[in-house]
């Protein structure tokens, strides 16, 4: 090498140039030459190496305070970093990076989504006396880092959302000048002042829960409810999730959205329950006080707020609008829902909900969801963005009211801020994050270019975590200074001008998500709950009070169709199996005894046919019909058939009589049937055999001489025991007369007391 740095440096041009061509030649297929040849451009190696080593180091974001500062405010940014990497960082720092302001919602959403560090597309630090410095930081160990920056340092010139990037630098010994070894991005929103033009934001907060309840109710008086597990008191303890929807929205502005099957459900805990347990009979639950206790919160939070009662038990309105509405009876069961739900929720709660509203699975709709939805009741469909998509031209996102005909209003809920918390919020890193584009998102919402005042509408996930639920209370707390928005209730939302200019076209039945079909109830199961259904409106009409099982079950009924049920469809199944089975079970109780066959001799007799009611209330309405299989040899009279009204008390039995009469002997089947008023069969059918037995005049002949015989013979038998007493009555007569009266010695010997000597 130092020949050829010689002939480089003294040799005239075309020498060295006819150098290096035979050294190529020569050094071709070598590593070195393909190292030399093949090595990528300056600017492109410097950013592969900047990108490698911008995952070295994991930056962690555990807080950031204030979420949405104003001038005068201090911002506090603290994490972890962690070295990945085999080597020891040394002479590291971290910084603040803060970018120019992102001009629209799709940049926010990029910005968000950005991972490593970008030479020349990210922006330099901010100064280095607001970093903080890390000496060493070996392999796979973490250290901890705090940064407060006053904002007037920031260089935030204009009101608008910026992105921020917590930025690792530092050495080691492969790395031996200082790089970028890890970053962070998040977003700042920056309105110090209140807005001219505020956007009106209302937030649902969702009280719904899966199916805990099932139809089985306690043979006392009280109907002790039975659960399926506990489950639910772990949601309403403090820290559950439940009781983190309570503790944290009785101070933000939302709209409480119920299932007030969850009332329902929560207030039977209340009155003592039990709960099932595997392969035993249902114990007494434990958690009555956990119960009391939220609910009695629950209450005070509500009060003065807006609260929304979905239908009793959340129905999939999806399922039954592609499923169920085909099978007779299940619409039936939705408006009945819509009136129970105000009925709940005014008695456990104690305050008038609305009843207004429908809300289909992740707001996706379709003509034929509109249509079930507003057969409940409901005037206003909570829909999303996704779903009923805008014209992209209007250059704005339009308030969230939009009118879709017959009298009904699509309440279209923003999908980016409706999914901003789906996802791990455990997380403190992933927690901030969230929260910090949510109130980026909805900065940019207030800024678009419109002078019309809009309202927006946030639809979250229907059953959030307790950290997701953490998570949306500080989203929310970040907008109560309101200086770009300002929280209404839903009612206010729905009632909101329409923007003229807004999509209204509901989106056609194949547009509906094919991932959402998938989940949806099958057509069987609508079908099963009608079989349910229907036996449980043949076994009412017998009961003296209906109510003791109509009102459960009918509650059951809405539970089977639940939107709870998504994802879950084996759950579903058994849970829908074990409700006909418990009916099968109760209308069991009502029962015709088994009869043993029956010999009738002679022309005519009576037959008992008894009927037990294990029931803890009486029956009546049944009609029990026997039928003879030859009518010309045994008749119930005068007629094949006889029927008797039946009416049994409560766990007692009763026997009815019927008359048969047989024309000749033989056996005959006879059918013991119970029907219900109506002319339905009720219960099993008993079958015996009545054995009719023919008597001849002969016999009878034969009879009445042997019973002419036995009533000689006891004439005679009188007879001679008159006889008898006769003679008993003259000899002891004639005995007295013959006693003397000569009071002389008289021989004692041979003799006893009271006889007399022979003379």
């Amino acid at each position: 090498m130092a020949e050829a740095a010689d002939i480089q440096g003294t040799a005239p041009a075309p020498v060295r140039r006819r150098w290096l061509r035979r050294t190529i030649v020569m050094l071709t297929g070598t590593p070195v030459l393909a190292a030399l040849v093949y090595a990528p451009a300056p600017a492109a190696r410097a950013a592969g190496n900047a990108s490698s080593a911008s995952s070295a180091v994991d930056v962690q974001l555990d807080t950031l305070t204030p979420s949405a500062p104003v001038k005068g405010d201090t911002l506090t940014i603290s994490g972890t970093v962690t070295n990945n990497s085999r080597e020891t960082i040394t002479e590291a720092h971290v910084g603040l990076r803060v970018g120019p302001v992102l001009s629209d919602r799709e940049a926010i959403g990029e910005a968000a989504d950005r991972a490593g560090f970008r030479p020349g597309g990210d922006p330099a630090e901010i100064d280095a006396a607001f970093s903080a410095k890390i000496s060493a930081l070996p392999s796979k160990n973490s250290q901890p880092f705090t940064l407060k920056v006053p904002v007037d340092k920031l260089g935030l010139d204009k009101d608008g959302v910026y992105q921020l990037g917590v930025s690792v630098s530092g050495e080691s010994e492969n790395r031996p000048t200082e790089q970028v070894l890890g970053i962070q991005r998040t977003l700042l929103p920056w309105q110090p002042e209140t807005a001219a033009r505020r956007a009106q934001l209302s937030y649902v907060w969702p009280l719904i829960s899966r199916v805990h309840l099932t139809a089985e109710t306690g043979s006392d008086e009280l109907q002790t409810p039975v659960f399926e597990d506990d489950e639910l008191a772990d949601e309403l303890r403090p820290g559950g999730r439940l009781e983190q929807m309570v503790s944290l929205g009785k101070d933000l502005p939302i709209t409480w959205v119920i299932d007030p099957d969850l009332l329902n459900t929560v207030d039977a805990m209340t009155k003592g329950y039990r709960v099932r347990v595997p392969g035993g009979k249902p114990v007494p639950g434990r958690n009555k006080a956990v119960a009391e206790r939220w609910l009695s919160a629950l209450e005070a939070a509500v009060q003065g707020k807006k609260v929304v009662a979905l239908p009793f038990a959340d129905p999939d309105l999806a399922s039954l609008a592609h499923r169920g509405k085909d099978v007779s009876g299940t619409l039936g069961q939705l408006r009945p829902a819509t009136d129970k739900a105000k009925q709940a929720v005014e008695t456990v709660l104690h305050v008038t909900p609305s009843t207004d509203f429908s809300w289909p699975v992740d707001g996706a709709i379709d003509p034929s969801i509109v249509n079930v939805a507003t057969s409940a009741g409901a005037h206003n469909i909570l829909t999303r963005s996704d779903s009923l998509q805008e014209n992209t031209a209007l250059g704005y996102t339009p308030s969230a009211a939009r009118p879709i005909g017959a009298g009904a209003t699509a309440v279209v809920a923003d999908a980016r801020l409706s999914t901003a918390f789906e996802g791990d919020m455990l997380s403190a890193g992933n927690s901030i994050l969230a929260v910090q584009q949510f109130l980026a998102q909805s900065l940019v919402l207030n800024q678009q270019g419109t002078e019309e005042q809009r309202s927006f509408v946030v639809t979250p996930q229907r059953t959030p975590t307790s950290s997701q639920v953490q998570t949306m209370a500080a989203a929310l707390r970040g907008l109560q200074a309101g200086r770009w928005a300002q929280p209404v209730d839903l009612d206010a939302a729905a009632a909101a001008k329409p923007d003229p200019g807004a999509a209204t076209q509901v989106p056609g039945a194949g547009q509906y998500p094919e991932a959402l079909s998938k989940q949806e109830l099958p057509r069987s199961a609508f079908e099963e709950i009608r079989t349910t259904q229907t036996a449980l409106d043949h076994f009412k009409v017998i009961l003296s009070a209906p109510d003791r099982v109509e009102i459960p079950f009918g509650n059951t009924t809405n539970r089977e169709m639940s939107t709870s049920w998504r994802g879950h469809p084996e759950e579903a199944g058994l849970y829908r199996g074990e409700v006909q089975q418990y009916l099968i079970g109760l209308t069991d109780q009502v029962q015709l005894i088994p009869k043993s066959d029956a010999t009738l001799s002679g022309h005519s007799a009576t037959i008992p046919v008894t009927i037990q009611n294990s029931l803890v209330q009486d029956v009546r309405g049944l009609v029990l019909r026997l039928k003879s299989a030859n009518p010309t040899r045994l008749m119930f009279d005068n007629d094949g058939m006889a029927e008797k009204d039946v009416n049994v008390q409560a766990e007692h039995s009763q026997s009815l009589k019927f008359n048969a009469n047989a024309t000749a002997s033989g056996p005959v089947e006879v059918t013991a049937q119970l029907y219900t008023k109506d002319g339905v069969p009720y219960g099993k059918e008993r079958k015996f055999t009545v054995e009719a037995t023919e008597v001849t005049p002969t016999v009878m002949l034969v009879i009445a001489g042997g019973v002419l015989l036995l009533v000689v013979a006891g004439i005679k038998m009188y007879a001679s025991r008159k006889r008898v007493a006769a003679r008993a009555v003259t000899e002891e007569s004639t005995q007295q007369s013959d006693e003397s009266p000569d009071t002389g010695p008289q021989s004692t010997s041979g003799s006893g007391p009271g006889e007399t000597v022979d003379r």
